[in-house]
């Protein structure tokens, strides 16, 4: 009976990689066309990829995603970290509702975080309107009125969804981390901050790093929420594809997809190294 199972899961497990890999193989190898279509194969060429590099409103829509992604990862890494460090000095009643709560925006519809932020957004500056009106009518000096979204919300937004990943990555290595070594590290001379940068920090930097891949992951691949809160002065490469869909699919897109799938490929095979790795460090030390 298990055989005859077996024999069974193979080919439905090749079924599913079929369905699941098979359009974006197609993508990649329509990159590489001579030609227009995405039907008729004319030829292996490059043309789209130097197209693309040409190509400046595309260049500049991977300069604003590398950039909201990059300072999006540092600053949701900081405050993620320091974040996992306050639940892990809570008290068990206290820290699981918090941790609970960090979890629902994981868990929550893409598109549900993207109007809910616009709308904050909204609010907001219709508020920071009102003030500024009567701010200059006081002031020696006047504060602008008009606030538009655009990258400054765009970060925002996107430092948002990061934290609880970075929480989620971080917390584990604390729970691993031995509670005594803070305090024998201050019981030796050391103060809080260098027991925190010379203890805490080694300790939990597996966490760290693998929190900070994450991040960068989610928000080079974050199409929805970027959607609802860049505004018209700030598009993101998703964005970007977007448009450019609703006019022709072109090999220029195709190239411009499989270059983005390459990326997040590679960054998913160095968080699984690291953590396979981790494992059998983890192993070895067991053993010894």
């Amino acid at each position: 009976m298990k055989k005859n199972n077996s024999l069974l899961n193979r080919p439905f497990m090749v079924l599913v990689f079929v369905f699941l890999y098979a359009p974006i193989i197609l993508l990649i190898v329509f990159s590489f066309n001579a030609g227009n279509s995405n039907m008729v194969w004319k030829g292996f060429s490059l043309d789209w990829y130097a197209k693309l590099f040409r190509n400046r409103l595309i260049m500049q829509s991977v300069y604003t995603t590398l950039l909201v992604s990059l300072l999006a990862t540092v600053i949701a890494t900081v405050a993620g970290t320091f974040a996992a460090i306050g639940f892990y000095a809570m008290r068990r009643k206290v820290r699981e509702p918090l941790m609970t709560v960090n979890n629902i925006p994981m868990m929550n519809a893409d598109i549900v975080t993207g109007v809910s932020m616009c709308l904050l957004f909204v609010a907001f500056f219709n508020g920071w309107s009102h003030f500024a009106g009567w701010f200059n009518t006081l002031g020696p000096f006047q504060l602008p009125t008009r606030l538009t979204m655009g990258f400054g919300t765009l970060l925002i937004a996107h430092v948002t969804f990061n934290i609880p990943y970075v929480i989620l990555s971080v917390s584990p290595k604390l729970r691993q981390m031995d509670r005594n070594l803070v305090d024998a590290a201050m019981d030796l001379g050391c103060t809080w901050m260098q027991a925190f940068r010379k203890v805490i920090i080694p300790e939990i930097k597996p966490g760290i790093v693998s929190g900070a891949l994450t991040a960068f992951t989610m928000s080079i691949d974050d199409f929805v929420i970027s959607y609802f809160t860049a505004g018209s002065s700030a598009s993101t490469l998703a964005m970007t594809i977007y448009g450019m869909t609703k006019k022709k699919v072109t090999p220029e897109i195709n190239a411009i997809s499989t270059l983005l799938f390459v990326t997040v490929l590679i960054l998913l095979a160095v968080i699984n190294l690291r953590e396979a790795r981790q494992e059998r460090r983890r192993a070895a030390e067991l053993k010894h």
